[in-house]
């Protein structure tokens, strides 16, 4: 059995191209690739209750601990920590998965980028990264990478944490798929497809519902899906 996702569109996204996802209480965070502004939207109509312009050049992802804001700033290959308040960068870290990713290792002036979906849990970072097709898991006091896993990914994107523990939802933008992780070793245990030509680039989660952005169309919506793990 093969499960396929009915796609939700609810709105538009305020700026040109989200690229990154993180629920929240009291909004849906985005960070956006092309202005590199930071939202907060209300979850039932997308209005912008928060904005502000970030210093991350074409970013890719964003979540939110330890009282900050991070944001994948993917093509500078850094990771930002910014104030909640004001979308400045305090600190700026280096990509633990920078690299040129797979589907540019034929072109001759091919440059490295870094990472996409962000994740926090326990006080570690969880970095998506599209080069070395991995999720790394980050320490941001010291900033070592304590652990990192394969994802079954072509271009892994946005992440999201499921329901179960030590479960990852991972978003695979150009193969259409996501999947379900265990951390600790990527062993898989769920899948389903998302319909063409959509493509979730930010992912995040909210009463167990898989939230998308789309960067080519500015939708963000739902993906409506069985949870529950299901093979033919």
């Amino acid at each position: 059995m093969v499960k396929i996702a009915k796609v939700e569109k609810l709105f538009l996204s305020p700026g040109p191209q989200p690229n990154g996802l993180q629920a929240a209480a009291d909004g849906l965070w985005y960070i956006d690739q092309r202005n590199n502004k930071v939202y907060k939207l209300d979850w039932k109509t997308g209005k912008a209750l928060f904005e502000a312009q970030t210093t991350t050049d074409r970013s890719s992802g964003i979540t939110i601990g330890g009282g900050f804001l991070w944001i994948a700033s993917t093509y500078s290959c850094e990771i930002h920590k910014c104030d909640l308040k004001t979308g400045k960068t305090i600190k700026v870290y280096p990509s633990p998965g920078a690299g040129i990713n797979a589907t540019r290792e034929h072109v001759s002036d091919a440059r490295p980028t870094g990472d996409h979906g962000l994740e926090w849990k326990d006080g570690k970072l969880y970095v998506a990264s599209p080069p070395s097709q991995m999720v790394h898991v980050m320490d941001p006091v010291n900033w070592k990478e304590l652990h990192r896993c394969r994802v079954p990914s072509f271009r892994v994107h946005g992440i999201a944490w499921a329901k179960e523990e030590g479960m990852l939802w991972t978003a695979d933008t150009s193969m259409g798929v996501v999947s379900k992780v265990r951390v600790s070793d990527g062993r898989v245990y769920d899948m389903f497809r998302v319909p063409h030509p959509v493509e979730v680039h930010g992912m995040t989660i909210r009463d167990n519902v898989l939230w998308f952005c789309d960067a080519e169309t500015r939708d963000v919506g739902r993906l409506v899906v069985d949870m529950a793990p299901a093979f033919g």
